[in-house]
């Protein structure tokens, strides 16, 4: 019986991904890698992030959403933030970088980017025609 759980996310992009987790200072590692679990038993992921105590995280690519969901045995999880925060922190990060590269396709520059006490991202992007 697998005690990995898979948690559903709205991050499409691996590179993103993997920039949001570097943003954050992240530790990881690129796949296709095993994600280790419970009583010896992986996981495949394209991004694996591993924890001190041997139980790793991952990222893997669920087929038939297109979507990368985090996979691991969260009875050992041994992060700072909870699932639900650690999950939040990166997606914002992802959904930064997303729009940083989009905007940087169509010519456009970062003009100014705060983050509010609360936590929130302002981004400020401008286009010399």
């Amino acid at each position: 019986m697998s005690h990995f759980s898979q948690i559903r996310t709205k991050i499409r992009n691996l590179a993103a991904l993997q920039a949001a987790l570097t943003d954050l200072d992240i530790d990881w590692q690129p796949g296709p890698s095993p994600v280790r679990g419970y009583q010896g038993l992986t996981e495949t992921a394209e991004v694996v992030i591993e924890q001190p105590n041997g139980f790793d995280i991952g990222f893997r690519l669920n087929p038939d959403t297109n979507d990368y969901e985090l996979v691991a045995d969260l009875q050992y999880w041994q992060q700072p933030l909870s699932v639900d925060g650690f999950v939040n922190q990166i997606s914002q990060r992802y959904a930064i970088n997303t729009i940083l590269t989009a905007t940087a396709n169509e010519g456009f520059q970062v003009a100014e980017q705060q983050t509010t006490a609360e936590g929130a991202v302002r981004l400020v992007v401008q286009r010399w025609a």
